[in-house]
């Protein structure tokens, strides 16, 4: 079966394009290279020794989307990642978090209807969560006001799906992960944001190898045990493998509902200074950090409760804190080496 994977070449992305092909899936991969580089077929093909097709595309063009879904008409299924993702820019440029992430999201549904393509796995977050009243945190819980334009574009997609699978034939599935880290065993494949990184772990790679200057630890006065947040950390490839087992329960029409809802973590949550002590660790590294004021859109903490993903899905997250900070700093190594 042929899968769109759009935003494939970005970290989650092409970390599930290259589970997909080991599963047998032929992958046709929609990106904008907006916050990835096209040099990540060339090591998807390496791990996989398949080439993923590739369309270079704003998907927030509906015009161009459309000529894509055109061409592209025996698609089976979309997997949709592609997104920005940085919670604290989306709080200095709401719009642009807007524009891109809502009307891409549209775009692609209405192709997905035009051309009768059913199935959808959506990229969602537990940012859509918000500070929750109890953790762990599992799918029933209520959806609070969010705390960034980032988490805002989750919620409002998440309804738009919803809204568009309860009149339509489309049956999606809503993956509310949590935050990925770590990179593929080869270290061909990891996280590599353009610009400065916004998430933790790849300032930390970056910091150590000396890319960057010290690391920043956004606030350590939360009402947590060492003041720092709190959040459930995910290796990234867990995640991938967690994507091609939701992809095939709706393939097999698996799923008795038009929208289903999933937790992706591990169940655990850790401190930034836990995940930093944990790659000192493995690194054999000391890294320079100092404590800033807290960032706007941060949520104090969060972690998953997983159960519904293990029982329903028969899914659950293999890889420690150590084994993801290790990975990363892998990836790091044999980036710049």
């Amino acid at each position: 079966m042929k899968i769109l994977v759009t935003g494939g070449t970005g970290y989650i992305g092409s970390h599930t394009v290259v589970e997909l092909q080991e599963k047998g899936f032929e992958v046709v991969i929609a990106d904008n290279l907006s916050n990835s580089s096209v040099d990540v077929l060339d090591k998807i093909t390496k791990i996989t020794g398949t080439r993923p097709k590739f369309e270079q595309i704003d998907l927030s063009d509906q015009e161009k989307t459309a000529a894509f879904f055109s061409k592209y008409h025996d698609i089976s299924a979309v997997i949709h990642f592609a997104a920005y993702k940085a919670v604290g820019e989306s709080v200095e440029l709401p719009l642009k978090y807007y524009r891109n992430n809502l009307v891409s999201l549209m775009n692609i549904l209405e192709g997905m209807q035009k051309h009768t393509i059913r199935d959808l796995v959506f990229s969602s977050s537990c940012t859509v969560y918000g500070q929750p009243d109890t953790l762990p945190v599992n799918e029933s819980a209520s959806i609070k006001k969010a705390m960034s334009p980032y988490g805002n574009t989750k919620q409002i997609a998440e309804e738009i799906i919803t809204d568009l699978c309860g009149v339509s034939d489309i049956k999606a599935i809503l993956l509310r992960y949590f935050n990925p880290i770590g990179a593929h065993e080869s270290a061909l494949i990891g996280e590599l944001p353009i610009d400065v990184p916004n998430n933790l772990m790849p300032f930390i790679t970056q910091s150590a190898i000396g890319k960057r200057g010290f690391l920043s630890v956004w606030g350590d006065d939360y009402c947590t045990p060492d003041g720092t947040a709190i959040r459930d950390y995910i290796h990234v490839v867990d995640l991938a493998k967690a994507h091609v087992i939701t992809l095939e329960r709706l393939l097999g029409e698996l799923s008795g509902e038009k929208t289903e809802v999933f937790n992706l973590g591990t169940g655990v949550g850790y401190s930034v200074l836990q995940v930093i002590q944990s790659f000192e660790k493995t690194s054999g590294i000391k890294l320079d950090y100092r404590i800033k004021a807290r960032r706007p859109g941060d949520v104090e903490e969060v972690w998953a409760d997983t159960r519904k993903a293990n029982e329903v899905l028969g899914w659950k997250a293999e890889r420690d804190l150590d084994q993801m900070t290790l990975s990363a700093w892998n990836w790091e190594k044999k980036l710049n080496s």
